[in-house]
């Protein structure tokens, strides 16, 4: 099967697929994190209409996702949140059979429609919160792989938050988004296992 995992640059769900045999390519603006051969730096679009069987993408999030809603107002004015709304559109409608979308909470419920799932990656047995979006077309829902138990922690005032967002928020905000938008492995390889078919 041919794979495109677009607006990657980790190489984590184009590392699942391609260990179960399949022709998988990440493709995104910036290079890949593990220098890998099988990845495209550049347009996703420059390449939609060379013959993929399944694209998985993970569009930017930063002008639609509503933890940002507080900036709003201002990204309508300027036309970031359009923009943002025109890619993750774009593609949805990307002339390829089967397509994963995936997106953390966002605007597109909305303006778009409701997912078609909800996922967690302690569902995939990574022990950790992080509610994400599925928007599906000729794929099947996740099914759970691994259902573990969420890590927490707590902080010298006694709230307790989630381990990984909380160890996250020390990182330099340099690098903290990007750390975030990684696909967990459970995730990737429930992708790969379970669309890969």
């Amino acid at each position: 099967m041919r794979v495109l995992i677009a607006c990657e640059y980790s190489g984590v769900v184009r590392e699942a697929f391609r260990k179960l045999g399949h022709d998988a390519w990440s493709c995104d603006l910036l290079p890949a994190d593990d220098a890998s051969t099988f990845h495209i730096q550049g347009d996703a679009f420059d390449v939609i209409n060379q013959g993929w069987d399944l694209m998985i993408a993970h569009p930017p999030c930063t002008h639609i996702a509503v933890s940002g809603g507080r900036h709003f107002e201002q990204k309508r004015k300027d036309g970031r949140q359009q923009e943002g709304i025109d890619l993750f559109m774009q593609f949805i409608n990307a002339p390829i059979d089967k397509i994963a979308v995936e997106n953390p909470i966002s605007i597109m419920s909305t303006l778009y429609r409701k997912p078609d799932q909800y996922i967690q990656p302690y569902e995939f047995g990574d022990a950790t919160s992080k509610k994400t979006c599925l928007w599906l077309k000729g794929l099947p829902k996740l099914v759970p792989t691994n259902i573990v138990v969420p890590e927490k922690i707590t902080n010298s005032k006694g709230k307790t938050y989630d381990k990984w967002w909380y160890e996250t928020c020390s990182l330099p905000l340099s690098i903290r988004g990007k750390v975030r938008s990684k696909t967990f492995q459970g995730i990737a390889d429930a992708m790969a296992n379970q669309w890969g078919q």
